[in-house]
């Protein structure tokens, strides 16, 4: 026995293979197991000794490569064969495309081929990455194939697989063989022999390229020698009759293939030979009843990853309609791995595609599986154990349907959409690099083998439907080349080379993308590289000289295209977007050589072009990332921007540039001329190590105005702070305007400028120059900056000797010329002295200052001729004192000098320093500017730890001292001060208040918590007699007020309260009291007077009072009244009610009786108004009858004058008969509403039920089965049918309220309608429908599927019909008529008792009316649809 493959007559030397296949599956060749460097040019593995080599690679060297004219000037023909074309071929563009039937749906309005050659707008992908692919078509090939189908009869292509040969399989079953130069090898079968088996559906080469498998549309199978041409097998058994064969496909093992059938079912092939009988075993590996397989795909591995440890399992991956399995076919058969699809659109196809990936740094292989517009990849490894794992990678989300997923290496993919648009994808950034139309390949479909035409077209819908895009046998791929079968032709795609992708873009004229391009190559950040080698130094040298090429075309382009004519501006335009690139890249590529000798020369023949180059140079100058320019293009700049007149730009890049190889004087007279002192100062100090010339040229402008006491303009105040800034820098070491000095020149420098500025008099001194003048004249500039100049100074100075003598000196030189001399301010006096203070408080001082000249100033300071500038002096002084002066003076001597001058802030300072804190509250209140500090003064010391006892004793009587000062000034802090510190002496407080009305308000400031005092009334125990003292005041000062200060106010006595406000005849005030006091009928009796009072001013008044303002009264004092008789007549019984209602009837009545009898008062319609509203009002609270009883035993009335009250009493009966007829509307609603609702109820409860099988979800039996049990059968109204008795076991059942409910197991359990289908699945017993509410039959099916019923005793609602009533309540969007109804009805007696408030409180909170959503529905209810 032998195993196949028969190699006897297998051809070994196969021709050799194009540059650009090798260079495109460079990971095939020589590697070992121990070195997986080399797969796909994995950029996750970058080894630094694993380089790519021309040699290793077998990369032909080229003698001369082409230049970029050269490039430039080919014909742009895209559609360039990659192998020679046979010259004897037909033309493929001479074929009649009407000829053929199975073009795809997308080609067929692709017109006509001229329009693949228009140019088109470049996407932004293209612009990012170039042109990755290069599709060519095999024009040899496809005219062959369109030959063979006119004269063979070879039919149309249908399948096409790929290896070092072609094969391409025909609908009239011939399979043609071609070879890598497109020659014709091998014609296998005959048409007669595709009449019997069909066309070739699917098509498979084994690894060495000796056998072929041809799988055909009815079903057969057969296996051809490629060497010989031989048929070896011709298989009829291996799956079931009458199903197409969708794939065949060997596995790694020559003696092993998997086929799947249009059945969905897999099978493996197993070939043996056998006494030189060659044979085939066939074993299903899956069955199509267990769901459709519509793909598969074996691992194959490359030779040089054959002892991989995966390799031994031969793993299968195979996608059915509704998950992906991968199964090992070896050792023995295993399912590994089971991946449910979501949810998908039925029509999508499932695809798969191995590759082997390096992921932390060990190859294993992935599997990429797709169906609509999700990949999902997947990670296979086997661990120690030998088990295997599958992980899942990050997954790739599209836009589009995917009908083909192809690797080209392992971090490129290519997918083709379902309108034929190819997409390059990199797979770890998952950004698409390249999209490609490829409608002009006109793709063959594999529709008709899918529905299994050929055999009838005996299979499912579901597998139909993927058909329609499936086009699995059109596209292959192989050694980093993927092939599309067309229906006239073959196109093959793959990678371009780095060199081809420049390339490519300089023809399309993309020069700046083509840069962009190559710098990304050069920095190993583009994606899908092929061609370049692994090490970044050799990367990026031969990358660099190719751009350095590019970019002297670039500079040629750039003058050649330049507009001849028409405005400057269009040329300068033309030069900024072009002339930028040239020096970006020449800088990014560190080749100033270049830029600055032949780009600069090519550029100068333009003038502008020049202005534009020397424009572009300036940021890098400024960010000093461009040092080392030649002394000619240094002096072109700075001529150039002067000629602009851009001096600000030429100062700040000369201050960036080495300016010593320029001339010197030229640059400082610029400098001068045009005022850029910054550059006249870096040129004297870098330039000559000239420190002090610049200064002395700055001194000798801005001291004669200063000198003469003139103002300083701008531009010499500019140059003041120039001088200030410099004199530091120097001082300190560091260069002017950045940078440092050099070390060596340091103490050098320093002395330099120190012996400048002590000069007793300047180089060219008139004979009235004063003394010193360089330090006059920084004093008069700015005194204040000029000391802090030298205090840093100072700081940096060393212990050495020469610094205590320069210190000492120059403090000399201060004194003398500031305190003899009476042209300095006082805050120029006080800047200095502070100065000194603070120099002489340093625990290392060696200063001496005579201590005589601290009192000179204290006495200049605090006894000025003038009162000016006295904040300023103060200042001044609290500055030297806080400086460490404090100590040159005698303490008791400055504190009366401080106290006459009125320096509370020097005065704090020392009671501060000697703890006299009770003084200090006196400096807070003379001072006007901080007397409102006062108070968090006296609250810190009083709070914060760390006083004494007798300190916070002595602040307090301080307080107290001047409290009337305290109130006055702040109640309301004076109040809080109180109740936080002292709250047991507020009586002691208001005795020592005299002012009545300061009184009043350090009271209200206590006690209304509206005044802001956040106090807690708890903590502060407040006496009611107090409380009553503020109410008396209240009444006194602000009676308006009364009672919403009594409503917020707590601690008062009723009975004290009401003599007070009585005492004030504050009458409201007082019936407010007497009606908390729960005297109702006093309170009433008060308002009543109030109400007859002013009703009867407005009966007496004549014309010419203010008629308005008293009805107004009248009004509001009745409402009043009405309000306060409303609020308390829940509470009072008939008798009492009426004691508060009729009286106050009478009052308003009164009036109008006494028309008749004296002259007519002015208001009749106002007041019987005023009358209806208070009938309406008592109304609610007393019988109808009573007040007409009332009104008619009036002995006015009485007497026949009814006419006066018929208004009162017809508007009585209006309201009655309104109410009549609400309530009869109401009533008939609401019956509406309960009829239509049962109805609704009672048609769903009786409803039945249509189960969706007939047999229980649980046990999987027919209910019919079950007869030897009595057993009940319940239906669900979510459709599934039960045994009661397999939902008992399953513990189905819920106890509620004595009651048994049943719930749906299969809903319940898989938690996809969660908890509502507990409570919506209505519950049937029985197969017929019940007609009673409630029915519990027990159901015994016999074959006539008869059913014996047995009505409950009790019409209830159980708990479903229960939950169907609220879902039928629900339907009104929003509140129900009665629950309107019952909230306007509400007894509302049981609502917070605010008598007296501005606003009745209406429903509560979550009252309907006030929901945002409520709206008033006055249609009937809708009826819901069955």
């Amino acid at each position: 026995m032998e195993n196949e493959p028969d190699h006897e007559n297998v051809e070994q030397n196969l021709c050799a293979k194009t540059t650009e296949e090798e260079l495109s599956k460079s990971f095939n060749l020589e590697a070992s197991l121990s070195k997986f460097s080399y797969i796909d040019l994995d950029k996750e593995l970058e080894f630094k000794n694993d380089l790519i080599d021309d040699k290793e690679f077998d990369i032909p060297q080229v003698d001369t490569p082409p230049t970029l004219e050269s490039i430039l000037n080919e014909t742009d023909d895209e559609e360039e064969s990659f192998v020679l074309e046979d010259p004897t071929l037909l033309n493929i563009d001479t074929i009649d495309s009407h000829s053929y039937d199975t073009s795809s749906v997308a080609s067929s309005d692709s017109g006509d081929r001229t329009n693949l050659k228009r140019k088109k707008k470049l996407p932004d992908s293209f612009s990012l990455h170039g042109s990755v692919m290069r599709h060519s078509l095999l024009k040899g090939i496809s005219a062959q194939i369109v030959s063979a189908a006119d004269k063979v009869d070879a039919g149309l292509p249908t399948a096409i697989a790929v290896s070092s040969l072609i094969a391409v399989g025909t609908s009239h079953g011939l399979a043609l063989i071609f070879d890598q130069n497109q020659a014709l090898r091998l014609c296998l079968g005959s048409t007669s022999v595709g009449g019997q088996y069909g066309a070739i559906s699917a098509l498979s080469i084994n690894n060495d390229c000796s056998r072929l498998l041809c799988g055909f549309a009815k079903g057969q199978i057969t296996m051809w020698d490629l060497a010989s041409g031989k048929l070896l097998r011709s298989i009829t058994d291996a799956h079931p009759p009458g199903t197409a064969i969708l794939h065949i496909k060997f596995t790694d093992d020559p003696t092993l293939a998997i086929c799947n059938d249009s059945g969905g079912s897999v099978f493996e092939l197993t070939f043996k030979r056998v006494m030189g009988v060659r044979t085939c075993e066939s074993r299903c590996l899956f069955s199509g009843s267990k769901g459709e397989v519509c793909c598969i795909e074996p691992l194959h591995s490359k030779p040089e990853l054959k002892d991989h440890p995966i390799t031994q399992f031969s793993l299968l991956a195979m996608a059915s309609l509704t998950k992906i399995l991968v199964i090992g076919l070896k050792p023995s058969l295993k399912v590994w791995m089971t991946f449910p699809y979501g949810r998908m659109d039925p029509s999508s196809v499932p695809l798969l595609a191995w590759h082997f990936v390096a992921v932390h740094n060990y190859v294993n292989p992935m599997l990429a599986f797709c169906r609509g517009d999700v990949v999902h990849f997947l990670l296979v490894k086997r661990d120690e154990s030998g088990a295997i794992h599958v992980t899942k990678q990050k997954h790739l989300h599209l836009f589009y349907d995917l009908i083909n997923f192809t690797w080209i290496n392992s971090r490129t993919v290519v997918l083709l959409d379902s309108v034929e648009k190819l997409h390059v994808i990199d797979r770890q950034t998952q950004e698409e690099l390249e999209t490609v139309e490829i409608s002009e390949v006109q793709l063959v479909y594999n529709s008709s083998h899918f529905k299994s035409l050929a055999t009838g077209g005996n299979v499912s819908q579901a597998l139909a439907l993927v058909g329609e895009k499936a086009c699995y046998q059109s596209i292959s791929s192989y050694g980093g080349q993927i092939f599309y079968l067309g229906t006239k032709s073959v196109y093959v795609m793959m990678l371009r080379s780095w060199r081809e992708r420049v390339d490519h873009l300089l023809k399309q004229d993309c020069l700046t993308e083509a840069l962009a391009l190559a710098w990304s190559f050069h920095e190993g950040k583009a994606k899908a590289v092929v061609g370049l080698s692994g090490d970044a130094s050799k990367r990026k040298a031969v990358v660099a000289d190719r751009m350095v090429e590019i970019l002297f075309h670039y500079a040629d382009r750039a003058l050649k295209k330049c507009p001849d004519q028409g405005k400057i501006q269009v040329m300068e335009q033309h030069f900024q977007d072009m002339v930028p690139v040239i020096v970006d890249y020449c800088l990014l590529l560190e080749r100033k050589d270049l830029l600055f000798s032949q780009m600069y020369d090519k550029l100068s023949e333009n003038s502008v072009a020049k202005g534009v180059f020397l424009e572009c140079l300036e940021p890098y100058i400024l960010s000093d990332k461009l040092v080392g320019m030649t002394p000619q293009v240094m002096k072109d700049l700075i001529v150039h921007f002067q000629d602009k007149k851009l001096m600000e730009n030429v100062e700040a890049l000369i201050v960036h540039m080495d300016i010593t190889s320029l001339d010197i004087q030229q640059v400082v007279l610029m400098c001068w001329e045009n005022r850029l002192y910054d550059a006249m100062i870096y040129v004297y100090n870098r330039g000559m190590n000239e420190f002090i010339s610049p200064m002395e040229k700055l001194f000798r402008v801005i001291a004669p105005p200063l000198n003469a006491g003139r103002t300083l303009t701008d531009e010499q105040v500019v140059m003041g702070n120039k001088l200030l800034v410099y004199i530091s820098c120097c001082l300190a070491g560091r260069a002017y305007p950045l940078g440092d000095i050099p070390e060596d020149l340091v103490p050098l420098v320093k002395n330099q400028v120190f012996e400048f500025l002590i000069r007793l008099h300047s180089a060219e001194a008139s004979p009235e120059e004063e003394i010193y003048p360089y330090v006059r004249t920084l004093l008069h500039f700015d005194t204040r900056e000029f000391l802090n100049v030298l205090a840093l100074t100072f700081e940096d100075f060393k212990n050495d000797k020469q610094a205590v003598e320069y210190q000492q000196r120059i403090v000399d030189i201060l004194l003398k010329v500031m305190v003899e001399n009476s042209d300095f301010t006082p805050s120029q006096v006080g800047c200095l002295f502070t100065f000194l203070a603070r120099q002489l408080a340093k625990p290392d001082n060696t200063l001496f200052v005579n201590r005589t000249l601290f009192d000179q100033v204290l006495e200049f300071l605090c006894s000025p001729d003038d009162d000016s500038r006295h904040s300023e002096r103060q200042q001044v002084l609290l500055e030297l004192l806080q400086a460490g002066g404090i100590v040159q003076f005698e303490e008791s001597r400055l504190i009366r000098m401080a106290e006459k001058a009125e320096f509370y802030q020097i005065c704090e300072f020392m009671y501060e320093r000697e703890h006299q804190y009770d003084k200090i509250i006196d400096c807070y209140l003379r001072d006007p500017l901080r007397e409102e500090e006062v108070f968090n003064y006296i609250h810190n010391i009083l709070s914060i730890p760390g006083h004494s006892a007798e300190e916070k004793q002595s602040v307090w009587q301080k307080a107290m001292d001047h409290i009337e000062e305290l109130v006055s000034l702040r109640p309301c802090k004076a109040a809080e001060l109180v109740a936080i510190h002292f709250s047991e002496q507020i009586e002691t407080v208001i005795k020592k208040l005299q002012n009545q009305v300061l009184l009043f308000k350090f009271l209200r400031s206590l006690l209304d918590p509206r005044e802001g005092v956040h106090v807690h009334q708890e903590l502060v125990q407040i006496s009611p007699c107090v409380t009553e003292q503020f109410i008396e005041l209240l009444c006194q000062f602000s009676p308006n007020q009364v009672i919403e200060t009594l409503q917020v106010l707590e601690c008062y006595r009723l009975e004290e309260t009401i003599q007070i406000t009585q005492k004030y005849q504050l009458h409201e005030v007082t019936a407010y009291l007497l009606e908390k006091k729960g005297d109702i009928h006093g309170a009433f009796l008060i308002m009543l007077k109030r109400l007859q009072s002013k009703l009867q001013e407005i009966t007496h008044q004549d014309e010419k009072t203010k008629e308005e303002l008293s009805l107004k009264d009248v009004e509001d004092t009745m409402v009043e009244t009405i309000a306060l008789c409303q609020r308390n007549s829940h509470n009072l019984n008939q008798q009492q009610r009426e004691a508060l209602w009729f009286p106050l009837l009478e009052a308003m009545m009164a009036p109008q009786k006494l028309s008749g009898s004296t002259a007519p008062h002015l208001h009749p319609e106002a007041l019987k108004s005023l009358t209806m509203q208070v009938l309406n009002s008592m109304a609610a609270f007393i019988a109808l009858p009573s007040i007409l009883q009332r009104i008619l035993q009036d002995p006015v009335y009485g007497k026949g004058k009814l006419g006066e009250i018929q208004g009162l009493i017809l508007g009585m009966l209006d309201t009655f008969n309104y109410e009549q007829t609400l309530l009869e509307t109401t009533t008939s609603l609401l019956n509406q509403d309960l009829h239509w609702s049962l109805c609704n109820l009672r048609a769903s409860v009786t409803r039945g039920l249509n189960p969706k099988q007939d047999y229980c979800s649980i046990c999987l039996q027919q209910y019919k089965r079950r007869q030897e049990m009595a057993d009940e059968i319940i239906v669900f109204s979510c459709g599934h049918l039960y045994h009661s008795f397999c939902l008992q076991n399953k513990e189905c059942t819920i106890e509620t309220e004595g009651q048994t409910r049943w719930t749906c197991y299969k809903c319940s359990s898989s938690n996809k309608v969660g908890k509502l289908s507990e409570n919506s699945s209505e519950v049937k017993k029985g197969k017929t429908v019940p007609s009673q509410v409630k029915m519990s039959p027990s159901c015994h099916p016999s074959k006539g599927d008869s059913a014996v019923k047995k009505a409950a005793s009790e019409p209830v609602l159980d708990p479903q019909q229960i939950q169907a009533f609220d879902q039928l309540c629900r339907l009104y969007r929003g509140s129900s008529r009665l629950a309107l109804l019952t909230e306007l009805s509400q007894n509302r007696s049981s609502e917070s008792y605010r008598p007296f408030s501005g606003s009745q409180s209406g429903p509560a909170f979550n009252s309907i009316f006030q929901n945002e959503n409520f709206q008033l529905q006055l249609i009937p209810p809708p009826v819901t649809e069955d």
